[in-house]
């Protein structure tokens, strides 16, 4: 069912006539315009942009935005903008960072830390290289060094001697469930927690939602569980791995990584990308490792960490942080990758369905594009349109990994 220019108009109406009354987010038996199941990064943020072109929209979760099972949940995230010179993605994470620092800015407490990104490896890696020219040819506030530049600027790191790096100086860090949650509220939604299944047609048009609402379209955005409710179109296409993250804390009286006097950083010297972040709210220092881990369902997940994944953060923080080899450990993460195939993302349309949109495939990299994917979904709802982004699409996700996208 198209949403039409007049369509939208009297979806305009209707939501103002909501919003005057405070029944955003509230049942109601006029039909939705859009119905979006899952309040994570992808799913808020194009409810967002809906709500901000008009429409009718309500949001759905099982277990409310940000939460702790999500992908979306937890303490925080890398927004960054080097992607080893992929137009796509960096073009995507520069719009993004605007949206961020733009919803950050009206809240009370900041939801986004501009700490800066730092990337090192050894000097000719192709990767790094490419992101540098990106950042150059975009104009992209930035600095670059060899080891000694890298030693004077940031002593707590042990360098290697051919080691280079640079400094992507207005990108940083977000705080992850509360930014899902500002999302959610910037847009004026109310979510319904409740559990969606697989989509059903209602007797008076539509389609039929728990609460006894009805939607003209549905958006499916939900991480690590998409797969399990389209098996047959997603099951192969779309793995959900298990990923453990740690965070260790400075030494007493010890500020040198705090927000303000650390970045963002992230090691890529070939095999695993290692990343972390400054003690953010006094979270603790932030690390874990970019691979994929065991296949997992997340809805039977036991999100404790394990002995050798701890053993093995200490191992790499003793050798490039060597004044936080002792640190204690403050806290551990289990949470999940929902990967396609090559890392790009999944927004397309089901088979034989153009009312409803597939979201997802965030591939361990997504968070930080949550402003620009909701963006491109809210085009195609709005427009009806049967073209996605190629890479997007639904029949560039094969079944073999062959991760391309870091």
């Amino acid at each position: 069912m198209r949403l039409t220019r007049r369509n939208i108009v009297k979806s305009i109406g209707a939501t103002s006539l909501a919003i005057a009354s405070g029944r955003v987010g509230a049942t109601s038996s006029q039909t939705l315009d859009v119905a979006v199941v899952g309040a994570g990064v992808f799913g808020s943020w194009t409810a967002w942009h809906l709500r901000k072109r008009g429409l009718k929209v309500a949001l759905y979760d099982a277990y409310g935005p940000g939460n702790v099972r999500s992908s979306s949940g937890g303490e925080s995230r890398v927004i960054r903008l080097s992607y080893g010179g992929d137009p796509l993605y960096s073009s995507m994470a520069l719009e993004s960072l605007g949206y961020w620092k733009a919803l950050s800015d009206r809240q009370s407490t900041p939801i986004f830390y501009p700490t800066g990104v730092l990337w090192f490896s050894p000097e000719r890696d192709q990767y790094m290289q490419r992101s540098l020219a990106w950042l150059e040819a975009q104009k992209i506030s930035h600095r670059s060094g060899n080891a000694d530049w890298l030693g004077k600027n940031w002593p707590q790191i042990r360098f290697d001697a051919n080691e280079v790096g640079f400094i992507e100086e207005d990108t940083g860090g977000l705080i992850a469930n509360r930014a899902v949650q500002a999302t959610v509220r910037d847009a004026g939604l109310k979510p319904v927690i409740a559990h969606v299944g697989p989509p059903r047609n209602g007797q008076a048009g539509g389609f039929e939602l728990p609460d006894g609402q009805r939607a003209r379209k549905l958006v499916y955005a939900l991480g690590p569980w998409l797969g399990n409710l389209f098996p047959g179109t997603l099951g192969e296409r779309l793995s959900v791995t298990r990923q453990e993250v740690f965070y260790f804390g400075p030494p007493d009286g010890d500020d040198r990584f705090a927000a303000g006097r650390f970045p963002v950083w992230a090691d890529f010297n070939g095999g695993d990308i290692v990343y972390g972040l400054p003690d953010i709210e006094g979270r603790g220092f932030k690390i874990a490792f970019d691979r994929h881990g065991p296949a997992i369902d997340p809805n039977s997940l036991e999100r404790e960490p394990s002995s050798e994944g701890i053993s093995m953060a200490r191992a790499f923080i003793a050798n490039r942080f060597p004044v936080l080899a002792d640190a204690p450990l403050v806290q551990a993460r289990v949470c999940q990758y929902t990967n396609t195939s090559n890392g790009d993302f999944l927004i397309d349309w089901l088979p034989g369905n153009s009312d409803i949109l597939l979201i997802g495939g965030g591939s361990g990299h997504g968070f930080k594009h949550g402003p620009a994917v909701g963006k491109r979904a809210a085009e195609l709802l709005l427009t009806g349109s049967a073209q996605t982004e190629p890479r997007f699409s639904l029949a560039t996700k094969g079944i073999n990994a062959d991760r391309q996208v870091y």
